[in-house]
């Protein structure tokens, strides 16, 4: 099965159920979990400053909104740079670029030792916070990789469990922050556990994984799936899931310092525990959208996160603590949910629309994974965005309000977009006209999320 090395690997069938039992599944579980293991890392350096402006007292020199700012810049970079990682998987090979991937982590961890201490600039922060936004990368690579290794059948619990092993980066290092707070130490303490981590993860990748020469070289998937609408529809849907776990992760200590006046250490106390049950239920996610339908889980869900996000809006408003801080753990786990189902719509978009053009069988299968692995990138990329988008509103609703009930109106409102967006697109029942192909397309979209 390999060749070149011993890295690649040159005939992939996992939807040849007697090849994917004899030797697939052993190949695909290893690869999935060396990769869990670089994203992880990733999302620890990417939420690193989440953690930092927590250390970062009145010595500092730096306000709420600077903070706001500052976490917003790390979550723009990690969006952005998550277009130009989706399509280094084919340019690259998926254990290749996972090396490098892990390998550039060192970048921002290490310059953040040398310039975490009082007296260092704004600006100087702001920069080094842009570096770290290049964790936010992993994900999309990796997800891209995952995805072409597993069969459509499995994809749901396979993505679910990479991104969410990927996702429990954010509260493990909160956790790490946690300890070292309440031990005295300092936030040089922090970078320095993870520069030894950063080593051991490029080890292993070089190590134990593979590249397919199936995904190799086909960069022209990416602009396919670019030119596709459910791209951008399934964009949107993952601004509210991914974008509000990002966002709220960056975010939940600084509300909690602001707003309701807690020290870091109490902070600390509380904001680990949203995005670890978050990470954790994201494979709950993938593997209810298995067996129920992605666009009907997800569309529940988001009734679910509007509801509890109206609550916080009371909550904020009456200043209660305990219900706040119970809600927002509530709209983490509704978050982390909402993820693995969203992400097992795309697979299952892709192959419905191959069927619809009337492939079948491999070919289909091929058509489908090819497209769908390239827009996860791009969808994760825009998802990304949400957290920047739920950081900057933080900040101006506590520049002109000095809470954070504006925010959670206008994420309310977002909420309530996704889920006329999901109905309408991928639950109401279209109306077949003549068998077209637009129609057709909708309804395995609708109907066949479940089966496939």
């Amino acid at each position: 099965m390999k060749a070149r090395g011993g890295h690649w690997i040159e005939h992939w069938d996992p939807e040849n159920e007697t090849f994917w039992k004899e030797t697939g599944r052993r190949t695909a579980r290893r690869n999935l979990l060396f990769s869990v293991l670089s994203e992880h890392i990733g999302f620890s350096v990417w939420t690193l400053w989440s953690v930092l402006v927590l250390f970062m007292g009145p010595e500092y020199g730096l306000t709420p909104a600077d903070k706001f700012l500052l976490t917003s810049v790390v979550t723009l970079v990690g969006a952005v740079v998550r277009v130009p990682y989706t399509f280094a998987v084919a340019v690259f090979g998926g254990r290749n670029w996972t090396i490098v991937s892990a390998s550039l982590l060192l970048i921002p961890t290490v310059a953040a030792f040398v310039v975490m201490e009082p007296g260092t600039s704004f600006s100087t922060f702001l920069l080094v916070g842009l570096l770290a936004g290049i964790g936010g990368g992993n994900f999309a690579s990796s997800m891209t990789n995952i995805n072409a290794f597993f069969p459509l059948r499995e994809k749901g619990w396979a993505l679910g469990l990479n991104a969410g092993g990927g996702n429990v980066g954010v509260p493990v290092i909160q956790l790490v922050a946690l300890a070292i707070i309440g031990a005295s130490g300092g936030p040089r303490v922090l970078l320095g556990v993870y520069i030894p981590l950063i080593l051991v993860a490029v080890v292993l990748a070089a190590r134990f994984m593979d590249n397919l020469t199936t995904v190799k070289n086909d960069t022209g998937a990416a602009k396919d799936a670019a030119k596709d609408a459910h791209t951008w529809i399934m964009s949107v849907l993952y601004v509210g899931t991914f974008g509000s776990f990002i966002g709220y992760s960056f975010a939940f200590g600084q509300v909690l310092t602001t707003q309701f006046g807690r020290t870091p250490l109490q902070a600390a106390y509380l904001t680990f525990i949203g995005p670890l049950l978050g990470s954790l239920v994201r494979p709950l996610g993938g593997m209810l959208a298995d067996r129920y339908g992605g666009s009907r889980i997800t569309l529940w869900n988001f009734v679910a996160m509007a509801a509890a996000t109206a609550v916080l809006v009371l909550a904020s408003m009456e200043k209660s603590l305990a219900l706040f801080v119970t809600v927002f753990v509530a709209l983490f786990v509704l978050s982390g949910l909402g993820n693995g189902s969203a992400f097992k719509m795309i697979p299952g978009i892709f192959h419905s629309k191959a069927l619809a053009r009337g492939l079948t069988g491999e070919e289909a299968v091929r058509h489908g994974r090819r497209l769908s692995g390239a827009s996860m990138g791009l969808i994760g990329a825009v998802g990304g965005l949400g957290g920047v988008g739920i950081n900057l509103a933080f900040r101006q609703s506590f520049l002109s309000s000095g809470s954070g009930t504006g925010a959670f109106v206008a994420f309310l409102a977002f909420y309530a977009v996704c889920i006329v967006v999901t109905w309408a697109v991928y639950l109401r029942r279209p109306a077949v006209r003549g068998g077209t192909e637009a129609s057709a397309a909708k309804t395995e979209a609708q109907l066949g999320y479940a089966e496939v």
